[in-house]
């Protein structure tokens, strides 16, 4: 049983075993607009990933926790959460957030987990039997040390659709930059999208270099990088300090947010008294959620001028910089329609400053994946 830890609580940190066999105001203008990326599309309630043909809706859901015990639901996977996730699946659908990024290493067989894709399979297999669903499928190959070349995204690839129950996916990441192999990787996916297996195919936990490298590769096959995948939220603002946000910006690649209210921890829901248990709380502990009071009192401030709660708030500060697509994870249709609130109204100019500015007085959580 192989174990890798890709990140420090930023939202990639999980464990897994063998693949392979394993509006009140105005909406504010962007202060420096991206080139293509995220343009709005002929549905004006969807953006375009990136210069590819895939639009999705302007927020996502993010399906890490579906199926997993190794970081989330208390180490447990039972019918009661099973029930709560096709809730919410249902309630981000009929709340128009129809674009779910899932893994092939999300709740991977350890400790009861069941296969997030498999879940977001049968939930969109079981909505059907009410009539037609238009949902958009993201998810992502994992570069584990003993896969090599192009050939093993395409295996991979197969192995996510048999488990997803789909012919493609609209879009196909490589999860994070594996430590050799990654122009093969980079092959794999062009492979892929030229046979017609992926409408879209992207990156995540790219840093600048690593990100201009892939979108080179890629144009040499002519196939347009889609999106970088990466880590970003009001507290977590390291895209816009590592260049990577003006990367996606200059060569038209859609950024995807996640974690994008720090894993619940810019909900409010959480303080120096009650903070989260589990390896969250390693994290986001007392001391950092005191530092953390001044930025959320503030943020609940604006909310309630608006008629919207912290998470709402914080995710709309997120679609505010333009050119990003936030994805939270839903557990229940509570939390579901609970984002579709971050939707339809804009904070101003000021105010999305206004919080920058307060956040900067919080230190920064560190990834080692965005390093390497």
């Amino acid at each position: 049983m192989a174990s890798l830890q890709v990140g420090a609580g930023g939202g990639v940190g999980f464990c897994f075993g063998p693949l392979d066999g394993g509006m009140r105001r105005a909406r504010r203008s962007v202060l420096r607009p991206p080139r293509a990326s995220a343009t709005v599309a002929e549905d004006q309630e969807k953006v375009r990933l990136g210069e590819s043909s895939v639009a999705v809706s302007k927020l996502g859901i993010g399906a890490w926790s579906w199926g997993d015990t190794t970081y989330w639901n208390d180490s447990e996977w039972d019918g009661a959460r099973l029930k709560e996730a096709k809730a919410a699946f249902d309630a981000s659908v009929d709340s128009g957030m129809t674009f779910f990024d899932t893994a092939e290493v999300y709740g991977t067989a350890l400790m009861g987990a069941v296969n997030s894709e498999s879940l977001l399979g049968d939930f969109i297999r079981e909505r059907k039997k009410q009539g037609a669903v238009d949902v958009t499928v993201a998810t992502k190959f994992a570069a584990l040390p003993w896969r090599f070349g192009r050939g093993s995204v395409l295996s991979a690839l197969k192995k996510s659709l048999e488990r997803l129950g789909l012919p493609s996916v609209e879009l196909y990441q490589l999860h994070w930059p594996g430590l050799w192999g990654n122009e093969g990787y980079l092959d794999g996916l062009a492979d892929a999208y030229d046979q017609g297996l992926v409408k879209a195919v992207g990156v995540s936990n790219y840093n600048e270099k690593r990100l201009r490298d892939a979108h080179a590769r890629l144009k040499k096959r002519g196939v347009p990088l889609a999106v970088n995948q990466v880590n970003y939220s009001l507290i977590y603002r390291t895209p816009e300090e590592n260049g990577v946000k003006a990367a996606c910006d200059e060569l038209g690649v859609t950024l995807i947010a996640y974690s994008p209210i720090a894993q619940g921890v810019l909900s409010g829901k959480y303080t120096p008294e009650n903070p989260p248990t589990g390896p969250r709380g390693n994290t986001y502990t007392p001391e950092f959620l005191t530092k953390l009071q001044p930025l959320m009192n503030r943020i609940k401030e604006i909310g309630v001028s608006y008629g919207k709660n912290p998470t709402q708030v914080s995710l709309n500060w997120l679609t505010c910089q333009g050119n990003v697509v936030p994805i939270p994870g839903a557990k229940n249709a509570g939390q579901a329609m609970e984002f579709a609130g971050a939707l339809g109204w804009s904070l101003t100019a000021d105010e999305v400053e206004e919080l920058r500015t307060l956040a900067r007085e919080i230190k920064g959580i560190k990834m080692p994946i965005e390093e390497s």
